[in-house]
Protein backbone atom coordinates (compact mmCIF):
# COMPACT_ATOMS: atom_id res chain seq x y z
CA UNK A 1 0.00 0.00 0.00
CA UNK A 2 1.42 3.51 -0.62
CA UNK A 3 -0.08 7.06 -1.36
CA UNK A 4 0.25 10.38 -1.20
CA UNK A 5 0.72 11.58 2.66
CA UNK A 6 0.76 15.27 4.18
CA UNK A 7 2.05 15.54 7.45
CA UNK A 8 1.12 18.83 9.25
CA UNK A 9 3.83 20.04 11.74
CA UNK A 10 7.54 19.68 11.48
CA UNK A 11 8.71 18.60 15.30
CA UNK A 12 9.58 15.61 16.68
CA UNK A 13 6.59 13.24 15.94
CA UNK A 14 5.68 14.70 12.52
CA UNK A 15 9.54 14.50 11.40
CA UNK A 16 9.31 10.98 12.60
CA UNK A 17 6.01 10.13 10.48
CA UNK A 18 7.47 11.95 7.23
CA UNK A 19 10.86 9.35 7.43
CA UNK A 20 8.36 6.07 8.34
CA UNK A 21 6.06 6.98 5.54
CA UNK A 22 9.03 7.61 2.87
CA UNK A 23 10.49 4.29 3.99
CA UNK A 24 7.09 2.55 3.14
CA UNK A 25 6.95 4.07 -0.09
CA UNK A 26 5.00 6.92 0.33
CA UNK A 27 5.08 10.25 -1.37
CA UNK A 28 4.90 13.00 1.46
CA UNK A 29 4.34 16.77 1.78
CA UNK A 30 5.88 18.43 5.32
CA UNK A 31 3.96 21.51 6.25
CA UNK A 32 4.85 23.53 8.91
CA UNK A 33 3.16 26.71 9.63
CA UNK A 34 6.57 28.63 11.01
CA UNK A 35 9.27 30.30 9.13
CA UNK A 36 11.72 27.76 10.15
CA UNK A 37 12.55 24.79 12.25
CA UNK A 38 12.41 25.90 16.23
CA UNK A 39 16.11 25.33 17.30
CA UNK A 40 15.82 26.18 20.85
CA UNK A 41 17.58 24.22 23.57
CA UNK A 42 16.79 21.59 26.28
CA UNK A 43 17.46 18.03 26.60
CA UNK A 44 14.85 15.51 25.64
CA UNK A 45 14.69 12.08 27.59
CA UNK A 46 14.94 8.92 24.75
CA UNK A 47 13.85 5.72 26.86
CA UNK A 48 15.05 2.81 25.55
CA UNK A 49 11.48 1.76 24.28
CA UNK A 50 11.64 5.27 21.80
CA UNK A 51 15.74 4.11 20.78
CA UNK A 52 14.29 0.70 19.26
CA UNK A 53 11.33 3.25 17.50
CA UNK A 54 14.07 5.51 16.03
CA UNK A 55 16.33 2.48 15.10
CA UNK A 56 13.61 0.79 12.96
CA UNK A 57 12.64 4.35 11.40
CA UNK A 58 16.36 3.85 10.21
CA UNK A 59 18.04 6.87 12.24
CA UNK A 60 19.28 5.67 15.26
CA UNK A 61 22.97 5.84 14.38
CA UNK A 62 22.46 9.10 14.27
CA UNK A 63 20.73 9.82 17.28
CA UNK A 64 23.41 7.85 19.57
CA UNK A 65 26.07 9.63 18.13
CA UNK A 66 24.70 13.06 19.96
CA UNK A 67 23.00 11.23 22.72
CA UNK A 68 24.62 10.99 26.07
CA UNK A 69 23.45 8.32 29.06
CA UNK A 70 21.67 9.37 31.96
CA UNK A 71 22.80 7.02 34.99
CA UNK A 72 22.51 8.83 37.93
CA UNK A 73 20.14 10.96 39.01
CA UNK A 74 18.53 11.65 42.66
CA UNK A 75 15.43 13.41 43.79
CA UNK A 76 16.62 15.77 46.99
CA UNK A 77 14.86 18.24 49.43
CA UNK A 78 16.06 22.07 49.14
CA UNK A 79 19.19 21.71 51.50
CA UNK A 80 20.54 18.77 49.61
CA UNK A 81 19.13 15.74 50.93
CA UNK A 82 18.44 12.72 48.93
CA UNK A 83 15.32 11.32 49.63
CA UNK A 84 15.09 8.55 46.61
CA UNK A 85 16.78 7.83 43.54
CA UNK A 86 14.91 8.02 39.87
CA UNK A 87 14.37 4.23 38.39
CA UNK A 88 17.22 5.14 35.95
CA UNK A 89 19.45 1.99 37.14
CA UNK A 90 16.09 -0.39 36.89
CA UNK A 91 15.28 1.23 33.31
CA UNK A 92 18.97 0.25 32.22
CA UNK A 93 18.78 -3.28 34.10
CA UNK A 94 15.06 -4.00 32.63
CA UNK A 95 16.16 -2.73 28.94
CA UNK A 96 19.68 -3.63 28.19
CA UNK A 97 20.36 -0.11 27.89
CA UNK A 98 20.36 3.32 29.27
CA UNK A 99 18.22 6.14 29.31
CA UNK A 100 19.55 8.63 26.63
CA UNK A 101 19.16 12.45 26.69
CA UNK A 102 19.47 14.79 23.48
CA UNK A 103 19.87 18.52 23.30
CA UNK A 104 16.48 19.24 20.88
CA UNK A 105 17.69 20.84 17.89
CA UNK A 106 20.23 17.92 17.96
CA UNK A 107 17.40 15.42 17.52
CA UNK A 108 16.60 17.80 14.84
CA UNK A 109 19.34 17.66 12.84
CA UNK A 110 19.26 14.02 12.88
CA UNK A 111 15.42 13.89 11.28
CA UNK A 112 15.56 16.51 9.24
CA UNK A 113 19.01 14.98 7.80
CA UNK A 114 17.30 11.56 7.38
CA UNK A 115 14.09 13.52 5.50
CA UNK A 116 14.56 13.46 1.63
CA UNK A 117 11.66 15.75 1.26
CA UNK A 118 11.74 19.70 1.40
CA UNK A 119 9.67 21.09 4.16
CA UNK A 120 6.91 23.75 3.14
CA UNK A 121 7.21 26.41 5.70
CA UNK A 122 5.16 29.58 5.99
CA UNK A 123 2.10 26.95 5.53
CA UNK A 124 -1.00 27.39 7.81
CA UNK A 125 -3.96 24.84 7.57
CA UNK A 126 -6.81 25.91 7.26
CA UNK A 127 -9.20 23.79 6.05
CA UNK A 128 -8.51 20.61 6.61
CA UNK A 129 -11.45 18.95 4.41
CA UNK A 130 -9.38 20.59 1.14
CA UNK A 131 -5.85 18.86 2.44
CA UNK A 132 -7.97 15.23 2.68
CA UNK A 133 -9.36 15.67 -0.65
CA UNK A 134 -5.89 16.22 -1.81
CA UNK A 135 -4.35 13.49 -0.56
CA UNK A 136 -4.96 9.63 0.40
CA UNK A 137 -3.61 10.61 4.54
CA UNK A 138 -3.91 13.57 6.54
CA UNK A 139 -1.56 13.37 9.84
CA UNK A 140 -1.77 15.78 12.09
CA UNK A 141 1.13 16.62 14.00
CA UNK A 142 0.77 20.45 15.10
CA UNK A 143 1.24 20.05 18.54
CA UNK A 144 -1.80 21.12 21.39
CA UNK A 145 -3.32 23.51 19.83
CA UNK A 146 -3.76 21.08 16.54
CA UNK A 147 -5.33 22.78 13.83
CA UNK A 148 -5.97 19.30 11.90
CA UNK A 149 -7.52 17.86 15.33
CA UNK A 150 -9.66 20.48 15.28
CA UNK A 151 -10.96 20.55 12.04
CA UNK A 152 -11.98 16.60 12.61
CA UNK A 153 -12.61 16.77 16.58
CA UNK A 154 -13.94 20.53 16.84
CA UNK A 155 -13.38 22.34 20.39
CA UNK A 156 -13.75 19.24 22.26
CA UNK A 157 -10.64 18.84 23.74
CA UNK A 158 -8.07 21.63 23.87
CA UNK A 159 -5.13 22.71 26.13
CA UNK A 160 -5.83 22.78 29.84
CA UNK A 161 -3.40 25.13 32.29
CA UNK A 162 -2.21 23.11 35.62
CA UNK A 163 -1.43 26.52 36.96
CA UNK A 164 2.53 26.30 36.97
CA UNK A 165 5.19 27.44 34.35
CA UNK A 166 8.48 25.97 34.00
CA UNK A 167 11.68 27.98 32.60
CA UNK A 168 14.67 26.64 31.18
CA UNK A 169 17.76 26.85 30.52
CA UNK A 170 21.48 25.45 29.47
CA UNK A 171 24.36 26.19 32.11
CA UNK A 172 27.78 26.31 30.14
CA UNK A 173 29.50 23.86 32.67
CA UNK A 174 28.57 20.47 33.93
CA UNK A 175 26.86 20.55 37.31
CA UNK A 176 28.07 17.18 39.00
CA UNK A 177 24.57 16.82 40.34
CA UNK A 178 21.49 15.37 38.41
CA UNK A 179 18.13 14.75 38.96
CA UNK A 180 15.29 17.10 40.58
CA UNK A 181 14.72 19.24 43.80
CA UNK A 182 11.60 19.11 45.16
CA UNK A 183 10.38 22.04 47.62
CA UNK A 184 7.24 23.26 48.11
CA UNK A 185 4.93 24.17 45.08
CA UNK A 186 7.91 24.52 42.82
CA UNK A 187 10.65 22.11 42.23
CA UNK A 188 14.28 22.42 40.21
CA UNK A 189 15.49 19.64 37.64
CA UNK A 190 19.49 19.38 36.51
CA UNK A 191 20.56 16.40 33.37
CA UNK A 192 23.29 16.13 31.30
CA UNK A 193 23.34 17.24 27.90
CA UNK A 194 26.09 16.93 26.86
CA UNK A 195 29.87 17.27 27.96
CA UNK A 196 30.34 20.48 29.89
CA UNK A 197 27.04 21.82 29.63
CA UNK A 198 23.71 21.20 32.40
CA UNK A 199 20.26 21.09 31.05
CA UNK A 200 18.00 22.26 33.80
CA UNK A 201 14.24 23.59 34.29
CA UNK A 202 12.41 25.07 36.72
CA UNK A 203 9.26 24.99 37.44
CA UNK A 204 7.17 27.89 39.29
CA UNK A 205 3.55 28.83 39.76
CA UNK A 206 2.19 30.77 36.74
CA UNK A 207 2.62 34.25 37.38
CA UNK A 208 6.03 34.08 38.14
CA UNK A 209 8.39 35.89 36.50
CA UNK A 210 11.89 35.52 35.16
CA UNK A 211 12.92 37.89 37.46
CA UNK A 212 11.60 36.53 40.75
CA UNK A 213 12.82 32.74 39.20
CA UNK A 214 16.49 33.53 41.39
CA UNK A 215 14.88 34.61 44.76
CA UNK A 216 12.24 31.66 44.38
CA UNK A 217 15.42 28.85 44.57
CA UNK A 218 17.68 31.83 46.86
CA UNK A 219 19.37 29.31 49.65
CA UNK A 220 18.51 25.63 47.85
CA UNK A 221 21.42 23.27 47.44
CA UNK A 222 24.31 23.59 45.40
CA UNK A 223 24.64 24.02 42.42
CA UNK A 224 21.35 25.22 41.91
CA UNK A 225 21.70 29.57 43.18
CA UNK A 226 25.03 29.13 40.76
CA UNK A 227 23.26 27.80 37.43
CA UNK A 228 20.44 30.72 38.16
CA UNK A 229 23.56 33.64 38.79
CA UNK A 230 25.69 31.76 35.35
CA UNK A 231 22.73 31.98 32.62
CA UNK A 232 21.60 34.27 31.12
CA UNK A 233 17.62 35.41 32.13
CA UNK A 234 17.80 36.70 28.21
CA UNK A 235 18.42 32.58 26.69
CA UNK A 236 16.06 31.37 29.08
CA UNK A 237 12.74 30.05 27.95
CA UNK A 238 9.41 30.48 29.06
CA UNK A 239 7.47 26.76 28.30
CA UNK A 240 3.59 26.96 29.55
CA UNK A 241 2.63 23.84 31.37
CA UNK A 242 -0.54 22.49 29.44
CA UNK A 243 -2.36 19.08 28.99
CA UNK A 244 -4.85 18.23 26.44
CA UNK A 245 -7.97 17.22 28.75
CA UNK A 246 -10.30 15.65 27.97
CA UNK A 247 -8.67 12.47 26.46
CA UNK A 248 -9.90 11.98 22.53
CA UNK A 249 -12.07 9.02 22.21
CA UNK A 250 -9.58 8.15 18.80
CA UNK A 251 -5.94 9.08 17.10
CA UNK A 252 -7.83 8.70 13.82
CA UNK A 253 -10.85 10.33 12.36
CA UNK A 254 -12.30 9.02 9.48
CA UNK A 255 -10.39 6.61 6.70
CA UNK A 256 -7.71 9.32 6.15
CA UNK A 257 -6.66 11.07 9.32
CA UNK A 258 -4.21 10.50 12.15
CA UNK A 259 -3.24 12.47 15.12
CA UNK A 260 0.60 11.71 16.60
CA UNK A 261 2.09 13.78 19.53
CA UNK A 262 0.95 16.33 21.34
CA UNK A 263 -1.63 17.10 18.90
CA UNK A 264 -3.33 13.32 20.46
CA UNK A 265 -2.49 13.79 23.78
CA UNK A 266 -0.27 16.94 24.93
CA UNK A 267 0.66 15.96 28.30
CA UNK A 268 2.71 17.87 31.20
CA UNK A 269 6.58 17.04 31.29
CA UNK A 270 6.75 14.99 34.80
CA UNK A 271 7.07 11.76 33.25
CA UNK A 272 9.44 12.93 30.51
CA UNK A 273 7.69 10.99 27.92
CA UNK A 274 6.44 13.81 25.67
CA UNK A 275 9.22 13.21 22.63
CA UNK A 276 9.00 9.31 23.42
CA UNK A 277 5.17 9.22 22.69
CA UNK A 278 5.89 11.34 19.81
CA UNK A 279 8.26 9.08 17.91
CA UNK A 280 6.68 5.69 19.52
CA UNK A 281 3.54 7.62 17.61
CA UNK A 282 5.33 7.66 14.38
CA UNK A 283 6.55 4.59 14.08
CA UNK A 284 3.51 2.69 15.07
CA UNK A 285 1.38 4.59 12.93
CA UNK A 286 4.10 3.70 9.82
CA UNK A 287 4.86 0.54 10.74
CA UNK A 288 1.04 -0.20 10.61
CA UNK A 289 0.97 1.69 7.07
CA UNK A 290 3.48 -0.47 5.71
CA UNK A 291 1.91 -4.07 7.35
CA UNK A 292 -1.34 -3.45 6.66
CA UNK A 293 -3.35 -4.09 3.11
CA UNK A 294 -6.30 -1.41 3.23
CA UNK A 295 -5.87 2.21 4.80
CA UNK A 296 -8.32 2.37 7.11
CA UNK A 297 -7.23 -1.51 8.51
CA UNK A 298 -3.92 0.48 9.45
CA UNK A 299 -5.60 3.11 10.88
CA UNK A 300 -7.17 1.31 13.25
CA UNK A 301 -4.15 -0.84 14.28
CA UNK A 302 -2.50 2.40 14.96
CA UNK A 303 -5.25 3.52 17.16
CA UNK A 304 -5.76 0.17 18.95
CA UNK A 305 -1.90 0.36 19.54
CA UNK A 306 -1.36 3.62 20.66
CA UNK A 307 -4.37 5.57 22.43
CA UNK A 308 -4.51 3.94 25.94
CA UNK A 309 -0.79 3.76 26.18
CA UNK A 310 -0.42 7.65 25.25
CA UNK A 311 -2.91 7.91 27.06
CA UNK A 312 -2.25 6.49 30.60
CA UNK A 313 1.55 8.05 30.01
CA UNK A 314 -0.30 11.59 30.01
CA UNK A 315 -2.45 10.70 33.14
CA UNK A 316 0.19 10.18 34.73
CA UNK A 317 2.26 12.67 33.82
CA UNK A 318 -0.38 14.76 34.76
CA UNK A 319 -0.88 13.23 38.29
CA UNK A 320 2.89 13.64 39.08
CA UNK A 321 2.51 16.84 38.57
CA UNK A 322 0.03 17.05 41.22
CA UNK A 323 2.59 15.48 43.18
CA UNK A 324 5.48 17.28 43.05
CA UNK A 325 4.38 20.59 43.20
CA UNK A 326 2.17 20.08 46.79
CA UNK A 327 2.76 22.77 49.35
CA UNK A 328 2.74 20.90 52.43
CA UNK A 329 5.49 18.44 51.43
CA UNK A 330 5.69 16.27 54.54
CA UNK A 331 3.54 13.29 53.68
CA UNK A 332 5.10 13.78 49.73
CA UNK A 333 8.63 13.41 50.91
CA UNK A 334 7.85 10.26 53.29
CA UNK A 335 6.22 8.33 50.88
CA UNK A 336 9.26 9.26 48.66
CA UNK A 337 11.54 7.66 50.84
CA UNK A 338 9.78 4.56 51.20
CA UNK A 339 10.86 4.01 47.23
CA UNK A 340 13.14 1.39 46.45
CA UNK A 341 16.56 2.45 45.51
Amino acid sequence: MAGKAVVVGAGVGGLATAIGLRRAGWSVRVLERRAGIERYGTAFGIHPTAQGALERLGVGQGFRERAVPYRDGRVRTPDGTVIANLPLERIERRAGRPELLIARPYLLDVLTGALDVPIEFGAAVRDVEELAAGHHLVVGADGIRSAVREGRFGGRSGPRHVGTVAWIGIAGFDSGVHGETWGAGRFFGMTPVERGRTNWYATVPEATTAGELRELFRGWHDPIPRILHETDPAEWIRYEMRHLHPALPSFTSGANVALVGDAAHAMTPNLGQGACTAILDAEALTRAIATHTTLPEALRAYDAERRRSAQRVAFGSRSLHRFMTVRRTGLRDSLLRLLPA
